[in-house]
């Protein structure tokens, strides 16, 4: 599929980034997207940073290193999901590519940089993700030791269209107050994208794992698309519903 998608791109016959999804590892059809993005983009960069990865396996990631042959970091402040991690990668390692690295840590603005630099991580990467249910917007606000050519990362759906984060809290732990109050808003994180000189290029069905492509890598075969135009699934509209309850709290604009 990789190749096919390689050749059509040649050729000028792009596919609707919709109709690329599918599952192999990840936990919903971000493996089909993410490879639709590479194929265009091409693999020159085969490095990935998983940040909120659980043990890897049901990641963004693996995909690409069973596959593709990348190779990558893994961090998660679960240490039991790590220990689970490092066992399934050492029984079914790739014969050909190294293993990927594992952190056990829990993430925060003040240590991220440190953490993906102590792995052996710096300058330009392939695949940038953060799944963390909290603090997503702000640790990759942080980030500058790396400059991932794609970013895919999760946004709060249910605060719709308003322009919200929730204030940064170093010592957040899922669930916190309320299960909805962490994170960021869609528009908020596309805002933050922009400024840090991404485009929002598609995202998954159910619209909250955002995909980015950085600005000047394959502009027109990968065109920008709006905040709206992703947050189609009926599960969004069902999900504004329960911002209501929290709707009064406390927000910075993004």
């Amino acid at each position: 599929m990789f190749h096919q998608y390689r050749e059509m791109t040649k050729k000028g016959e792009i596919l609707s980034f919709n109709d690329t999804g599918f599952r192999v590892f990840s936990q919903f059809e971000e493996d089909g997207k993410l490879l639709f993005v590479f194929s265009v983009l091409g693999m020159s960069n085969k490095s990935f940073v998983e940040i909120g990865s659980d043990d890897g396996v049901n990641s963004n990631s693996a995909n690409l290193y069973f596959n593709f042959g990348w190779h990558g970091l893994f961090i998660d402040g679960n240490p039991k999901s790590i220990k689970r991690g490092v066992r399934f990668f050492n029984k079914y390692p790739h014969p050909w590519y190294y293993k990927p690295k594992f952190v056990c840590a829990k993430v925060t603005r003040e240590n991220v940089n440190e953490l993906i630099a102590g792995a052996g991580y710096r300058g330009e990467i392939g695949l940038l993700s953060i799944d963390i249910d909290g603090n997503d917007y702000w640790v990759w606000d942080a980030i500058t030791t790396i400059n991932p050519q794609v970013v895919i990362i999760e946004t709060h759906n249910e605060f719709g269209m308003n322009n919200i984060v929730v204030p940064y809290d170093p010592e957040y732990f899922y669930p916190g107050k309320h299960p909805i109050y962490h994170g960021a808003s869609p528009v908020a994180m596309n805002r933050l994208a922009n400024k840090k000189g991404y485009r929002l290029v598609g995202a998954n069905e159910l619209g909250f794992n955002f995909i980015f492509v950085k600005n000047g890598l394959a502009d027109k075969e990968l065109p920008e698309v709006t905040v709206e135009s992703v947050l189609t699934h009926p599960s969004v509209e069902e999900g504004y519903k329960k911002f209501d309850p929290i709707k009064d709290w406390e927000y910075l604009e993004g």
